[in-house]
């Protein structure tokens, strides 16, 4: 197969946004179990007298 400059330069954008969403997608995982499985909004109730 033929590789130069510009295929390889794409196979590692495409490998490092796999990696981005996979680490977002950890986070995210990682945070709900943090917070709770309702959410973060519950802290807010009642904060600014409204």
């Amino acid at each position: 197969m033929y590789m130069d400059a510009v295929v390889i330069a794409g196979i590692v954008t495409v490998l490092l946004m796999i990696g981005f969403f996979v680490g977002v997608g950890v986070f995210i995982v990682k945070d709900q179990k943090h917070h709770g499985a309702k959410g973060g909004a519950k802290h807010h109730r009642g904060s600014h007298g409204g």
